[in-house]
């Protein structure tokens, strides 16, 4: 499989950058029995990791492009992630960045929140995920007077009555 993105598209990360992360991974894990393939380099991965989270693209489009399979992109970022390099990375580029330019602590808001207005009712207005939808009404009920599976289904309405003769 031949590289689809070639080596100088603007989207791998310099040398000088690589060569400040590398001390900041992990140790290889070691395989007791060896490995019948040879693993993925690291400099490819994380190309293939910046990729994904630059563009937003999935996970699996990475196997189109021939960086690295998807797979192995996806577990290197695992593995990376729970042993805190993308935390280190950007804890060392902040520091950096305060260097160079300053950061100005004393002014500095970040807020945010995604959940339901306790006291809102009929104020908030409807859900804009909702759409007032009709149909089948599906509930997850831990087997509490439902089937062995742990569903239980409302009676069908006149919308999938129509469509579907199941209960």
């Amino acid at each position: 499989m031949g590289y689809m993105v070639s080596r100088d598209d603007g989207w791998r990360m310099p040398d000088w950058l690589w060569e400040r992360i590398v001390p900041l991974l992990p140790a290889r894990p070691f395989h007791p029995l060896g490995t019948h393939r040879s693993r993925v380099p690291d400099r490819d991965a994380m190309d293939a990791i910046l990729l994904v989270l630059r563009t937003g693209m999935q996970w699996n489009a990475l196997n189109a492009t021939g960086i690295c399979s998807s797979s192995s992109a996806h577990r290197r970022f695992q593995e990376w992630e729970q042993a805190g390099v993308f935390a280190e990375i950007w804890r060392q580029g902040l520091l950096e960045y305060d260097q160079v330019v300053g950061i100005d602590w004393a002014w500095l808001a970040a807020d945010g929140a995604m959940t339901k207005a306790p006291l809102g009712g009929p104020k908030t207005g409807p859900n804009p995920t909702d759409r007032a939808k009709k149909g089948r009404n599906v509930r997850f009920s831990a087997r509490a007077k439902g089937s062995r599976s742990g569903w239980r289904t409302t009676a069908p309405t006149v919308t999938t009555s129509r469509s579907s003769n199941r209960p």
